[in-house]
């Protein structure tokens, strides 16, 4: 087994300036916009200038090439331009300045010079709108000018420290969102990938090597971005391909720029919902790596339009991807922890996933997460959870896990479960971003996968392992014969007397107080006694 180092890509990258200044752009949207809306803003206009930087060295030979004939085939374009995009238009951010009487109706034809790919995201991020309101409000050239003043190349920025940017600007302008949406920490998903490629991986250092790894609630693309940049960085031949369904618009259009910049094929990353299609389910996985939401329902009235149903269809086929079972319709994370195990491959797949508590816990035996959960140990795929520190994540300071899934668990680990509670594993932030006030340096990943790979001498204050049986259970209701004694004898009558059991027949104190006072018995009271 081959010795990965887990301190890969740490060498400091200091971005503070470029988000900063960024964050700055958003006072000019003081009085069009809320604070809380700054975001809408800056998000697409930051995707629109990381594409402009992207393109600047072939843009006037793209523009030249279009103007030559405007119905030049698309791929022939993409090859010109050296991306998987381009843009035929003759306007940059900085020449929509130069006329600033016409700077909205420009900047919309700008968005239309794009190629369709790109026009989809911005159109998912409603941008055409925002420049009509930015142009209402009057901070429409303000806003164009301080971004076409700022450098978002690929050669100072690769897609890590692009990630880095976005990452930063998320957490500022999103820490409201729900637990676990948009972006995942880059601490944190290095963790994971450290975890998965730690045991079972010495096939990804083969020359030209095809690696497939896919996220199913990708967000930004963070997770995809860093494994990439990871399995690079120990292959560079390798052939990495990247797989990616997201659902909210903003974080979809954020993941997909990254990609196309990446080279990454943009049908394989699709803005859809999960539960409603697979887009990639013909292809499996080396690798899953996934956050999917917390407490999110995939049933009920607070669930999202047509997912309930598209879940019961799907539950319904022979070879299901909730095979296991359905969890209880409050919370949607165990069907993704069942999707990602259809996704791996039989032999060599292996899964990376965040949960938080409730997967562990929730549901008695009889329930469908308990079914679940017995799934997954009687077929002997869940290898390791490491407890995580709370206040990891920029939007919620919860408690969570990694869940390690493998298909080639190594033979000692066989029948085996590692818990690892790593809780006290981190470092504080020198100044909290949200709710983020700690992080895995990488020193503190280093200990943690040690603790991983040596299953072998894991009984430790850290690390325990269990017999997969162990955490097996089963209810029974103990049924006990009803015993009664209905023999009357002396001693049976005076055990009733003495417990009070005949009071409401006979209470020989009333009777004689009553003649005590010349009250005679009522007929009544005669038949009873006479009964």
């Amino acid at each position: 087994m081959k010795k990965i180092d887990v301190l890969w890509d740490d060498n400091p990258v200091d971005i503070s300036a470029e988000a900063n200044f960024i964050w700055s752009i958003a006072n000019k949207l003081r009085g069009t916009y809320m604070p809380d809306k700054y975001g809408d803003v800056i998000i697409p206009m930051t995707i629109i200038r990381r594409f402009e930087c992207a393109l600047a060295k072939t843009k006037a030979a793209v523009v030249a090439k279009y103007n030559e004939n405007p119905n030049y085939p698309a791929k022939a374009m993409y090859r010109l331009s050296g991306y998987q995009f381009y843009n035929v238009s003759e306007f940059t951010l900085q020449e929509l300045c130069n006329d600033a009487d016409h700077i909205a109706e420009n900047f919309k034809a700008y968005i239309q010079g794009f190629s369709d790919n790109i026009k989809d995201i911005l159109n998912n991020l409603d941008m055409e709108t925002h420049i009509k309101k930015m142009d209402e409000g009057g901070c429409l050239f303000n806003t164009v000018k301080a971004f076409s003043e700022l450098d978002l190349s690929v050669e100072s920025f690769d897609s890590i420290k692009m990630g880095y940017i976005f990452e930063n600007l998320i957490g500022r302008f999103f820490q409201n969102v729900d637990a676990g949406q948009f972006y995942t920490g880059r601490d944190i998903v290095k963790l994971g990938v450290s975890l998965l490629v730690s045991e079972g991986c010495d096939d990804i250092f083969d020359d030209h090597k095809l690696i497939t790894i896919c996220d199913q609630a990708a967000g930004t693309g963070g997770m995809l971005s860093t494994a990439y940049s990871y399995f690079k960085h120990y292959n560079p031949t390798a052939d990495v391909k990247l797989f990616g369904v997201e659902f909210m618009g903003v974080s979809w259009a954020v993941g997909m720029a990254e990609m196309l910049i990446k080279g990454q094929d943009a049908t394989n990353f699709v803005h859809a919902d999960s539960f409603k299609e697979d887009p990639s389910a013909d292809t499996k996985m080396r690798f899953v790596l996934m956050n999917p939401p917390f407490g999110t329902p995939w049933s009920g009235k607070d669930a999202k339009a047509g997912q309930e149903e598209a879940v019961i269809n799907e539950y319904a086929k022979e070879n299901s991807r909730w095979g296991a079972g359905l969890p209880g319709g409050g919370d949607s994370q165990m069907l993704f922890l069942q999707s990602a195990v259809a996704k791996l491959d039989e032999k060599v797949g292996r899964a990376a996933i965040i949960e938080n508590g409730s997967p562990l816990f929730t549901g008695g035996t009889a329930s469908g997460e308990s079914q679940i959960r017995r799934w997954l140990l009687e077929n002997d795929l869940l290898e390791a959870i490491i407890a995580m520190p709370t206040d990891l994540f920029y939007n919620t300071g919860i408690a969570s896990y990694w869940w390690v899934i493998s298909k080639n668990k190594r033979p000692e680990r066989k029948g085996y479960v590692q818990l690892i509670d790593a809780t006290n594993i981190y470092h504080k932030l020198r100044k909290p971003v949200g709710n983020k006030k700690n992080e895995f340096s990488p020193e503190d990943r280093a200990q943690i996968a040690k603790l991983y790979t040596d299953f072998d001498k894991a009984d430790s204050e850290y690390s325990k392992i269990f017999k997969n049986e162990n955490f097996m259970y089963r209810e029974y209701a103990v049924m006990q014969p009803l015993q009664r004694s209905y023999s009357i004898t002396e001693a049976s009558i005076e055990r009733m007397l003495q417990k009070g059991a005949l009071k409401g027949l006979w209470d020989e104190a009333k009777v004689a107080e009553y003649e005590e006072q010349g009250n005679a018995l009522s007929g009544k009271d005669e038949n009873k006694l006479k009964a």
